[in-house]
């Protein structure tokens, strides 16, 4: 699962980011360099971490568990930020039919899903079958933002096709609970259902009055602290 989200994530961000030279990447700013680094950095540490407990070594893995919970905090705040600078240069993914106020909640519906599960995944950190469900459902819920792009959006641009592979891979984790185990953990059950059901209230929650004018008032704030 690990690896799977690991290619996923290269093949997405390939052309405009990771191929492009990472650091020379055109993009908008240095904020987006900094999300990227971090979020990058996320996923390298998943498969760090995976492989530390497949090869015995818990000790290691909860020590730097400590530098993960640290940064995941960090990209909770990156994400929040970054988005708001989308938000103020006026930014909607072309094609997707949404105007940019409405979009703002789909990035800050995501960081809400990640800190949450993130929380969780902290306090089971002593129950390991919880754990890293947990962290591994949080990682799954950031997966829009390489999938809306080449070339997964041959699938995802197209309509109610939006999250298509973030329910592939939480159904990749109920079939491999059932075939370990004969049965749907806990912590499976309810963070795939808690991304689900936030992950799909996001844009109608985007689409209302009430969160432009919220949205209108962060666009106002990150222009006037250019």
């Amino acid at each position: 699962m690990a690896f799977l989200i690991l290619i996923t994530v290269f093949v997405g961000f390939a052309r405009t980011y990771f191929l492009a030279g990472v650091f020379r990447a055109p993009l908008p700013n240095l904020l987006i360099h900094i999300h990227g680094v971090a979020f990058s950095s996320w996923i390298l540490l998943l498969i760090t971490q995976t492989l530390l407990v497949s090869v015995g070594r818990v000790n290691v893995h909860r020590r730097l568990g400590l530098f993960g919970f640290g940064l995941a905090c960090l990209m909770v705040i990156l994400g929040v930020l970054a988005a708001s600078n989308s938000l103020a240069r006026g930014f909607a993914p072309p094609g997707s039919g949404f105007d940019p106020r409405t979009f703002y909640a789909i990035p800050i519906g995501g960081m809400i899903i990640f800190a949450t599960l993130i929380f969780f995944a902290y306090r089971a950190r002593f129950n390991p079958a919880a754990h890293k469900r947990l962290i591994m459902i949080a990682t799954i819920a950031l997966l829009d933002a390489p999938t809306g792009r080449p070339p997964f959006t041959v699938i995802t641009a197209r309509p109610f096709f939006d999250s298509t592979f973030i329910f592939l891979f939480l159904l990749l984790l109920i079939a491999y609970d059932l075939w370990s185990t004969g049965k749907v953990h806990r912590a499976t059950a309810w963070a795939a259902a808690f991304v689900v059901v936030v992950g799909q209230l996001r844009v109608p929650i985007g689409s209302t009055t009430a969160f432009h004018n919220m949205a209108n008032w962060v666009q106002a704030i990150a222009r006037g602290s250019h």
